[in-house]
């Protein structure tokens, strides 16, 4: 036993020493460099022994979760949330399974917290080979839903922080059904993030079964008392929509990347990748709708930026880049809903 932490105590020398004095410029080795130097700098600030603790956890649940999700970051994802309450055969429970399978049959994965209810039913429905676990240690929880408990796409996490990081990370869509205080919590967190521009433009659908009022009484308060103080604006409403079927539910999250695929920001300017390329009419409808997103210059086709090689995957999609006021997420939304219903006409 000695004799293996002596070698452990090796490789690491002769790794941080490579990181250390490596000439490489690049990102990755500047990378490396900020995070061995961060964690040393733990020593030199002397930090509380519970400071260390919550680091080092940290840091363990982000490399093990990012480890796992590496090899499906080609597959689109939707993160599931909802109430772990919810019982087998309650319409909710039932149009969580029937949301699961119809998001595989799309090509989609599935991510849950891994716990019961409808957390449950999504993986269900897509099944555990298409789910992904990100399950969190509660002292009243007994681990990830047996659908799933044993499968390495199940990660667990000690502090809620870090899970949260994941659900929205790897997510290209996020779906609410009810719930209580942490599907809120879950939901306001996902819809701050997206209204500041924290976290990628992505469609988030609030479901319920026919006939229920739990989104609707939900959207009531937001337009009553958030809308009309002024505390958000009319376009982040656009941020969200209520479906009451999983095939409406599913068929909007594709819809959403019919032609809109995703967004960089390279400087100043954003760079919209497109599933097929807008006709020059289309640009200039654009340009009219959305002058108030450019901060100078027009909208305009353009091959991949310089700054764009570390995602060789997409250099041939199409684009249209701008100089963007940012500020304006959900006014971007709208900008990706248009793109969306231009395509439809290609």
């Amino acid at each position: 036993m000695p004799a293996q932490r002596s070698d452990n105590t090796e490789d690491a020398l002769r790794a941080a020493q490579e990181i250390l004095t490596t000439d490489g410029q690049d990102l990755r080795s500047l990378l490396y460099r900020d995070i061995l130097l961060n964690a040393l700098k733990c020593k030199r600030d002397e930090l509380d022994i519970l400071d260390l603790k919550i680091i080092n956890r940290a840091v363990v649940e982000f490399r093990h979760a990012a480890r796992v999700f590496k090899p499906y970051r080609g597959v689109r994802k939707v993160s599931i949330f909802g109430s772990a309450r919810e019982k087998k055969g309650s319409p909710p429970y039932e149009l969580a399974v029937r949301f699961g399978r119809s998001l595989v049959e799309r090509g989609f994965m599935v991510i849950t917290g891994a716990a019961e209810g409808i957390m449950r039913a999504g993986i269900e429905g897509a099944g555990a080979e298409n789910s992904f676990g990100v399950n969190i240690l509660l002292p009243f929880e007994k681990g990830p839903t047996r659908l799933i408990r044993d499968d390495p796409k199940v990660v667990r996490f000690k502090y809620f922080f870090t899970r949260k990081v994941f659900f929205v990370m790897e997510a290209d869509a996020v779906a609410l059904f009810p719930g209580g205080f942490g599907t809120h919590d879950e939901g306001f967190e996902v819809l701050t993030l997206l209204q500041t521009g924290k976290a990628p433009p992505m469609p988030v659908v609030l479901l319920e079964p026919p006939g229920e009022r739990y989104w609707e009484t939900w959207d009531r308060f937001v337009r009553q008392q958030l809308l009309a103080r002024g505390f958000v604006s009319p376009e982040d409403l656009t941020l969200y929509r209520i479906a009451h079927s999983s095939e409406e539910a599913t068929d909007w999250i594709a819809s959403y990347y019919s032609t809109y695929h995703s967004v960089r920001q390279v400087g100043n300017r954003l760079v919209i990748r497109l599933e097929k390329e807008l006709s020059d009419d289309h640009i200039s409808i654009l340009n009219e709708t959305f002058r108030d997103l450019v901060a100078s210059g027009t909208i305009s086709k353009m091959s991949a930026l310089r700054e764009e090689a570390d995602e060789p995957d997409l250099r041939s999609k199409p684009r249209i880049v701008f100089s963007y006021d940012r500020g304006r997420a959900g006014r971007l939304n709208e900008m990706i809903l248009e793109i969306n219903r231009l395509g439809l006409t290609l």
